[in-house]
């Protein structure tokens, strides 16, 4: 014995010495869903723009172009995203109450979610 302790420290290579390991770069991709909603005569075109504009953060010419696609055609998709929070979107449109302008409104739009196609 030479005097020296019997127990070695460990030896550290430096960060750079040390081989980098590669994370894995697969992501897995949310499917994407549409929220839908559909035409009715119990709201205001001001009602849905107004709807677009807070909810869906839209800028005024595309509230307003929805608007009509949702007018015209009885239905437009004005948000695709993960499933959870076109959820909370269509369940927000459904809360957001009737119309104020006309008596004849009892109730919020009707909307739904569904699966879009995968890009």
């Amino acid at each position: 014995m030479t005097g020296e302790s019997e127990t070695q420290s460990a030896v550290v290579e430096p960060a750079a010495a040390r081989p980098a390991v590669e994370p894995d770069r697969r992501v897995e991709r949310m499917p994407p869903y549409n929220v839908v909603i559909h035409n009715d005569e119990e709201h205001t075109f001001e009602y849905v723009i107004g709807l677009l504009l807070k909810l869906f953060k839209h800028a005024l010419p595309k509230a307003e172009e929805l608007t009509w696609r949702i007018h015209t055609t009885g239905r437009a998709i004005v948000f695709t995203t993960h499933k959870e929070l076109a959820e909370l979107k269509r369940d927000q449109v459904l809360g957001y109450g009737p119309d104020p302008r006309l008596k004849a409104s009892k109730a919020s739009l009707r909307c739904h979610v569904e699966p879009a196609p995968a890009d």
